[in-house]
């Protein structure tokens, strides 16, 4: 049986998943660093340092990608308003759907959508 394919980092019901797996990674992230402080006093202090760098990253990299993304989607959000729909329609290949062209003239930017949304 063929499922459909999701668009990217999307789930059936419509929401995004990228802040549920940010958290998670930031929570095992968090988790790891503690594991490893409480490791390094244990007196396995090579070993206890390793694992809070590897947990100190991965909290790093949560933290990083949730503002970089975060700001890529309040700019859509902003922008969103000034999209303007042109004549361009094509289907795409993945999903078969029926897609418009939408652009802001202010910026160039182009955002392809589902046509009848």
């Amino acid at each position: 049986m063929l499922l459909p394919r999701l668009p990217r980092y999307w789930t059936e019901t419509g929401t995004r998943s990228m802040p549920l797996i940010r958290t998670v990674m930031g929570a095992v992230g968090a988790a790891t660093l503690l594991g490893g402080l409480g490791w390094a006093l244990s007196g396995h202090r090579d070993d206890g340092l390793v694992l809070m760098a590897i947990g100190a990253i991965v909290v790093l990299i949560a933290l990083f990608e949730r503002a970089r993304y975060g700001r890529e989607e309040r700019s859509i959000a902003a922008s969103a308003s000034s999209m303007r729909r042109t004549d361009e329609v094509f289907t795409d290949p993945t999903s078969g759907d029926v897609m418009r062209v939408w652009v802001d003239p202010k910026t160039g930017t182009r955002d392809y959508r589902r046509d009848g949304d």
